[in-house]
Order: structure tokens, then C-alpha cells, then sequence
């Protein structure tokens, strides 16, 4: 239901407001590696936009720190509808490596609705683009699972083989 909304409301382009939410910037880097002529995400419609008013998406990163909650609840009422919610990274998705300290309230779903994650100790650029084109309904995210499993159990088998960690008999 979530990908006919997306396909529906943003059939052209998709405008991105970044939110750094208490990251180390790992993630940050990542994202504007996305914006770069060698991933190039404006071939998607995907730009990033200096206000939140005029986004479509608000893509967070890093683990959401007490200081930051309020104002990220404001940011997310600044954004108009329909609007979207993407985790970015390990920190953004969980908490990350700070879930359980004093000053983190965990990851942004813990104070936001978030749509989509991408996971990673920063995610790849890659990675970030296909959580996007998954949300567009760019890519079937089936058949990519089922080839990659498929893939991966043939490697698997020829690795075993090779380096005789299992036998047969």
C-alpha cells in the first residue's frame, strides 16, 4: 500500500530534507556521496533541499538525542503532505552503538514515524539508493532477494567445495 502512495504522490521527483538528529557524520557523508555526479540520484527526480517545506522526505541520521526530539517533531510538522520518513544507518535505524545512553532516545522511530530504513555502519551510497528506488517501487524488492539467495547459496556451495570446510561423506 505504502509503494502505490509513493508511485501515486511523487511520480516525478522526490525532495529531500536531510535531519542530522546527533550522527558522527559517517552517514552524512554517505548521503551527499549520493548527490554526486558518480551515484547521480538526480536521475531518479532525487534533490535535496535546504527547507523542510519544501520536502517530500525527511531522511534522518543518527541516533535521536534528547536536545533534538522537540525539534525534530517540529521539523516533521514543517514537511507538508504526503511525506515520507527514511532511517539512515545503524544510529537513525536503532540507536546504533549509543541506544541505551543517558542523553539518546534511540532511533527516530522512537520519536517519529519512520516509513523506510536503511541499514549500515554508514550505509553504502548503493545501499541508500535502492531503499529509495525500493520506495518508489523502482525495483521489485522479491526478485532482487530471491537472485541474491540464489547467488549466494551457489557461492556458498563452491567455497565449501574449494576450501574443504565440509565434506560429503
Amino acid at each position: 500500500m505504502l509503494k502505490r502512495l509513493c508511485a501515486k504522490a511523487f511520480p516525478k521527483a522526490l525532495w529531500v530534507y536531510h535531519a542530522n538528529t546527533g550522527a558522527c557524520n559517517g552517514c552524512d557523508i554517505e548521503v551527499i556521496d549520493v548527490l554526486t555526479p558518480y551515484y547521480d540520484a538526480e536521475r531518479f527526480g532525487i534533490r535535496l533541499v535546504g527547507s523542510p517545506r519544501h520536502a517530500d522526505v525527511v531522511l534522518v541520521s543518527g541516533p535521536v538525542t534528547r536536545q533534538v526530539a522537540s525539534a525534530l517533531h517540529r521539523l516533521l510538522d514543517a514537511v507538508p503532505e504526503p511525506k515520507l520518513v527514511v532511517a539512515v544507518g545503524s544510529c537513525a535505524c536503532g540507536g546504533g552503538a549509543w541506544f541505551d545512553s543517558y542523553g539518546v532516545l534511540g532511533g527516530a522511530d522512537q520519536v517519529i514515524p519512520v516509513d523506510y530504513y536503511v541499514p549500515g555502519c554508514p550505509p553504502r551510497p548503493e545501499a541508500i539508493l535502492y531503499g529509495i528506488a525500493l520506495a518508489l517501487g523502482l525495483v521489485s524488492k522479491q526478485v532482487v532477494c530471491e537472485r541474491l539467495s540464489q547467488e549466494s547459496l551457489e557461492e556458498l556451495a563452491q567455497g565449501v567445495s574449494r576450501y574443504g570446510g565440509v565434506s560429503d561423506g
